[in-house]
C-alpha cells in the first residue's frame, strides 16, 4: 500500500469499523498529546485501552493501563502507536504475536517505518502512518 496517500474512504471505513483500540504509549499526563487522543476517542465512543508498561496496574482517564498488548484479557480491532519511528516495528511484532490478530495498526503524526508495515499487511493488517484518528475523526465522520 501507498503509504503517502490514503482516500478518505479508507480511513473512514477504519474509524467505522474498529470499536476497541489499544493505544501504546499513553500517558497519565493530561499535557501530553496520548492523554488528548485518548480522552477524544472515548468521547467518540470507542473502548480504549492504554498501554504503557510504566503505567501498568495504575489508571489512565479511568481506564487500567495494561504492561504490553499480550496482557489485554479482550481481542483489539486497532492498536494506535504512540511510540517513535524507530519502535513501530516492535510494536507491530507484539501485535502480530495476538490471537485474534488486530484488524488495524495506526500510527500517529510522524511516526513511520515502511518495512514494519508490509510485515502487518502480508498478513492482512491494515496499516496507517503518520496520522491522528483524532484528527481524522471529526473530519470524517462527526
Amino acid at each position: 500500500m501507498n503509504h503517502d496517500a490514503y482516500t478518505d474512504d479508507y480511513l473512514a471505513g477504519i474509524l467505522h469499523s474498529v470499536k476497541t483500540i489499544a493505544l501504546t504509549g499513553a500517558s497519565p499526563n493530561p499535557a501530553r498529546p496520548s492523554n488528548g487522543v485518548m480522552g477524544y476517542l472515548l468521547s467518540c465512543g470507542y473502548e480504549v485501552i492504554p498501554v504503557n508498561p510504566g503505567q501498568a496496574g495504575k489508571q489512565i482517564q479511568g481506564r487500567t493501563v495494561y504492561a504490553r498488548l499480550a496482557d489485554i484479557p479482550v481481542p483489539i480491532d486497532m492498536v494506535d502507536v504512540f511510540r517513535a519511528s524507530e519502535y513501530l516495528d516492535g510494536v507491530i511484532e507484539e501485535a502480530l504475536a495476538l490471537s485474534p490478530l488486530p484488524k488495524i495498526i495506526w500510527s500517529q503524526l510522524g511516526v513511520r517505518d515502511d518495512a514494519a508495515a508490509a510485515k502487518a499487511e502480508a498478513v492482512g493488517v491494515k496499516v496507517v502512518m503518520n496520522r491522528c484518528p483524532a484528527i481524522e475523526y471529526p473530519r470524517l465522520i462527526a
